[in-house]
């Protein structure tokens, strides 16, 4: 089966997909997500390397791509030096979500259905991407590494 030009992504609560849904103008897939650049291959030094991403992206009401809101919160490096409290990367990360998720009006929570984008930045590849090999193809969420596939329902794989 080919991939559908718009792709399913079901809401599950407490899950990788627990940010995702439809605003006043469209729809929105929220993630924090930990990223290597583009190219980047683990070395010594690759907690100043793994980045700590909060991403929104959002799509008019028929999945088409908008525009996203991309912020870096930190490194691993920084994150193991103050694991805890209001001020450790991971705390940066989840206020600067629920103040980008509080600023989409009208938001609800549900199951979207979007066309893949791509975009890159920091080195970094967003989006969600058409991948195949010889036996099949399926659309795959970058950089959280969601992927989406036959039968077409919203289920994820990692």
């Amino acid at each position: 089966m080919a991939v559908p030009p718009v792709i399913p992504i079901a809401y599950e609560p407490k899950s990788r997909t627990e940010s995702i849904g439809r605003y006043a103008d469209g729809q929105f897939l929220a993630s924090i997500t930990y990223a290597f650049p583009e190219g980047y291959r683990p070395d010594d030094g690759w907690e100043q390397h793994k980045r700590l991403y909060t991403v929104l992206h959002t799509f008019d009401a028929e999945g088409r791509y908008r525009d996203s809101e991309i912020w870096c919160a930190g490194t691993w490096a920084e994150q193991q030096l103050a694991p805890d409290g209001p001020d450790s990367v991971l705390s940066r990360a989840r206020a600067h979500l629920a103040k980008l998720l509080r600023s989409l009006p009208r938001r609800s929570y549900t199951n979207i259905a979007i066309r893949p984008f791509q975009r890159t930045v920091e080195g970094v590849l967003f989006g969600l991407v058409i991948r195949e090999d010889e036996e099949e193809a399926w659309a795959e969420l970058y950089p959280d590494r969601l992927a989406f596939a036959e039968p077409w329902n919203g289920q994820y794989d990692t």
